[in-house]
């Protein structure tokens, strides 16, 4: 994960509160109000239900002290705001500990429809309603702890398993695929893409997602599907060194992208 970023973390008041702008608050509506036509047909049924849960405000950018409360009731998980990257031990330290980082900015209107840095709505409003489910938060635990015991050496295939799944996962329910990614939840683009029919959606394959490459920039050309939670929960019983070391051993699958210049 890179560390660099063109926007500038938010410092919290005597309270741990932090101040939004009325213009930063007017792009948070914004995001929410345009995601939301989409999401209500779209988005998984514990995604939805976690919106409600939290109490996530439509209106304004949400305070994290209020997320953290409103999870850690629900599920014992939380967030820790954090400058917009931080380094992988430390992402993946909070991961085992059941904290998801949230950075504090949101994007600027300009970058209204894509912004590769993570914002504080691709975090509060893409990530923590799925907090509010046991199974997903145990997969999270379970995977940072992995992160953290395997080391350097295996985190850029380990961190395939994330990215197909916690951000740009989709999950199989009795009306058909529905969106559980952060990543997918919280773009338009990749949404109406993901969903489309045309996307490529494969069922959950553990080795043949790390053997899977991927870039951060474009709409996704495959998408996992998983039938549960506790399926995506269970998958990491493996033992998953080994299961590392062979797809390193067989190779990756071919690119299904262009090489980025």
């Amino acid at each position: 994960m890179p560390l660099s970023t063109d926007y500038v973390s938010k410092t919290p008041d005597a309270t741990g509160r932090f101040a939004y702008s009325p213009e930063e608050n007017a792009v948070w509506s914004d995001l929410y109000d345009r995601q939301m036509v989409l999401l209500r047909d779209h988005a998984c049924a514990d995604y939805l239900e976690g919106l409600r849960k939290l109490d996530i405000d439509a209106q304004a950018v949400p305070q994290v002290a209020d997320v953290d409360a409103r999870l850690c009731a629900q599920t014992g998980a939380g967030v820790k705001a954090v400058h917009a990257l931080i380094p992988q031990d430390e992402f993946s330290t909070l991961l085992s500990e059941r904290r998801f980082p949230v950075a504090t900015f949101i994007r600027k209107r300009e970058h209204f429809d894509y912004i590769e840095e993570p914002d504080i709505f691709h975090e509060c409003f893409g990530h923590c309603p799925t907090l509010t489910n046991d199974a997903f938060c145990r997969f999270l635990e379970h995977f940072g702890r992995l992160a953290l015991d395997l080391g350097e050496a295996y985190s850029e295939r380990l961190f395939r398993l994330f990215w197909f799944t916690v951000e740009f996962g989709l999950i199989r329910e009795p009306d058909g695929l529905k969106a559980f990614g952060a990543g997918i939840i919280s773009s338009p683009e990749e949404l109406v893409w993901a969903m489309s029919g045309e996307a490529d959606a494969v069922p959950f394959d553990l080795m043949t997602i790390l053997r899977t490459p991927y870039r951060i920039d474009i709409v996704q050309p495959i998408y996992f599907v998983i039938d549960s939670f506790e399926e995506l929960a269970g998958c990491l019983a493996t033992d998953m060194r080994t299961a590392l070391d062979k797809a390193e051993k067989m190779g990756d699958l071919p690119a299904r992208f262009e090489t980025a210049a």
